[in-house]
């Protein structure tokens, strides 16, 4: 029954790929290690980073969960996990933009890939959940590691590791200790003349990573029209195209990302220049209609290295630019991005290299180039 149901569940709409699945050994180990709990409290059950639904899914179909309250960081998880609650008829669940623990007993998570993450839903769940709370926190063996103990300690009093079971383990923490989140984190960058602000999935935290830094060097420094940060992480990009004169919309899929680039706008006094908003690729942005695109894409789906998400958002891109825009991209000098910027967003040419990091510049063909203040 478990396999048959589970078994039902696809990645749609995320990035397809023969070594990318729906479902892995750490959410079934996760959902018959937490079973148990899940009986005990069936209305007390938070899943957190469920990446495709299978956790909350499977612990309403297989373990009679009711009102489970699910958040997920990232947008196209939500989108899979509605895909497959229509596909397997399964309901009885509620999506939570903001992690909000309150009253939780069973809490169930797919380990985030940094320690930050972990720290703040660490942090978040002790401060809010009920004091019996269980959490589990689950991943693959070579993904996890001492430090991630430390972390769950520095909130709950006892933390200990289950067996490994198909090359996953899960840890398990009791007694949380409430207290103060230690997020956002706040950086200053004086060299760029800036602040950072960075929720803990936040990617490259309060630092600026040297791929940001090299596509800075490539903005304009005066503009106008419509700009987009496209992956905006903390919004470093989003804060530079607005001191330059566009009217930025800052876009991420990342829920962490979204509130830490809100909070790195104000900290600039920026945020009368940036929207910021959840999207998927751009999903909500009418085609034609922005003058430049800045991005900074993942190499990573998860912890696999994949081409898919990239070209997904030069895609985004090219529906969204107006003709004669520009996508400016930086990525790691290795990839061969350069062909599919050509073929899926017009001529590309390249603004800088170095061994680590290219910057092109990709022009949507039929119109005259990015509109550039005097």
């Amino acid at each position: 029954m478990p396999d048959a149901f589970l078994d039902q569940l696809t990645r749609y709409p995320d990035v397809e790929a023969p070594d990318l699945v729906a479902v892995d050994a750490t959410d079934r180990l996760l959902l018959d290690e937490a079973a148990a709990g899940i009986a005990a409290h069936p209305e007390g059950v938070l899943t957190v980073d469920d990446t495709h639904g299978a956790l909350t899914l499977g612990a309403i179909a297989l373990h009679g969960a009711t009102g489970v309250r699910v958040h997920t960081d990232q947008r196209v998880a939500e989108l899979a996990l509605a895909a497959n609650a229509e596909r397997t008829g399964v309901t009885g669940f509620q999506v939570l933009p903001v992690l909000d623990a309150a009253g939780a007993r069973v809490v169930l998570v797919q380990a985030p890939k940094s320690l930050d993450a972990l720290r703040e839903i660490a942090e978040t769940v002790a401060a809010g959940a009920d004091p019996s709370v269980t959490l589990y926190v689950g991943g693959r063996v070579k993904h996890m590691t001492h430090a991630m103990n430390g972390v769950l300690a520095d909130s709950f009093d006892a933390v200990h590791a289950t067996l490994a079971r198909q090359k996953s383990r899960v840890l398990v923490a009791t007694g949380p200790r409430p207290g103060a989140s230690s997020f956002p984190r706040v950086a200053e960058h004086a060299d760029l003349g800036l602040t950072v602000a960075a929720h803990g999935a936040a990617f490259a935290g309060t630092k600026v990573d040297i791929g940001t830094r090299a596509l800075l060097r490539a903005l304009p420094e005066q503009g106008s029209g419509t700009a987009v940060d496209l992956g905006c992480g903390t919004g470093v990009l989003a804060v530079a195209l607005a001191r330059a004169g566009f009217d930025v919309l800052a876009s991420d899929a990342s829920a962490a990302a979204v509130a830490s680039a809100r909070a790195t706008a104000a900290a600039n006094g920026v945020a009368d220049r940036v929207t910021v908003v959840r999207d998927d690729a751009l999903a909500g942005v009418a085609p034609g209609s922005v003058d430049l695109v800045a991005c900074n894409p993942p190499f990573h789906q998860g912890t696999t290295v994949h081409a898919g998400i990239a070209e997904r958002l030069f895609e985004a891109a090219a529906r969204v630019l107006r003709p004669g825009g520009q996508l400016l991209c930086v990525y790691n000098s290795h990839l061969p991005h350069r062909d599919a910027l050509r073929r899926i967003v017009g001529p590309t040419r390249q603004v800088s290299r170095d061994p680590k990091f290219t910057v092109t510049a990709s022009t949507k063909p039929g119109g005259g180039g990015i509109r550039r203040g005097s």
